[in-house]
């Protein structure tokens, strides 16, 4: 397998392992030259919000 070949199975790799880990959140992916210079996740977490039995607002 050539150095280019390696270095974009890499890069492939660690974009698959990224999407598989993550639940939410974003893949940004940085290009110079035609090539692939940086990638960057960002992961958000959700909590479900809990309902107010007393009412709908402060009094």
């Amino acid at each position: 397998m050539s150095s280019k070949n390696k270095m974009d199975q890499e890069i492939i790799d660690k974009i698959i392992s990224f999407i598989e880990n993550m639940e939410f959140g974003t893949i940004q992916i940085t290009v110079h030259d035609s090539q692939v210079t940086q990638i960057e996740k960002g992961e958000k977490y959700r909590f479900a919000l809990k309902k107010n039995d007393k009412g709908k607002g402060k009094q």
